[in-house]
């Protein structure tokens, strides 16, 4: 029993990882619970109850950041509310478009709610890859939380 539980926290981490970059997964809340899982069981002894606190805190900065910086360009380039209905619409789509939709359709997404608003081409063009960039920087800064988690969980496995 003990192997097939090692067995699925480890999968939770790698399938974590993927959903780092891959909207349609919860990479970072994934990986804290595959962590979470092999603490349990070891009963906190490599993996202590510390670590998993600080983990936890880095899960929530990760899933607070996944939610808010594509949100955050936006708004900060002027985008209305169209438009970031339409950024929203936009990476709803790119989950089910491949890797080229979850890069682009989010801008695509921003840029045409935001050019239904103002029927301004450039204003609708600088939303939309200002929406792209807080996309990008909230996946940059997503993965370097998901390594630093899986970092502090194999230094705690190994020393």
């Amino acid at each position: 029993m003990t192997t097939t539980l090692w067995i699925t926290a480890v999968l939770l981490i790698l399938v974590g990882l993927a959903g780092t970059v891959l909207p349609a997964l919860p990479g970072v809340p994934l990986i804290f619970g595959g962590v979470f899982l092999a603490a349990w069981i070891d009963d906190f002894q490599r993996i202590s109850v510390v670590t998993v606190v600080v983990l936890a805190v880095l899960a929530v900065v990760g899933v607070v950041i996944d939610y808010v910086a594509a949100a955050v360009s936006a708004k900060r380039a002027g985008a209305s509310k169209e438009g970031m209905i339409g950024a929203a619409i936009g990476t709803v789509a790119g989950v089910f478009t491949g890797l080229w939709g979850l890069l682009f359709m989010p801008l695509l997404g921003a840029a045409v709610g935001e050019f239904i608003a103002h029927r301004n081409m450039f204003r609708a063009g600088k939303v939309g890859v200002a929406t792209w960039f807080g996309l990008l920087v909230a996946i940059a800064v997503k993965l370097a939380i998901a390594f630093t988690m899986v970092g502090v969980f194999v230094a705690a496995l190994v020393f």
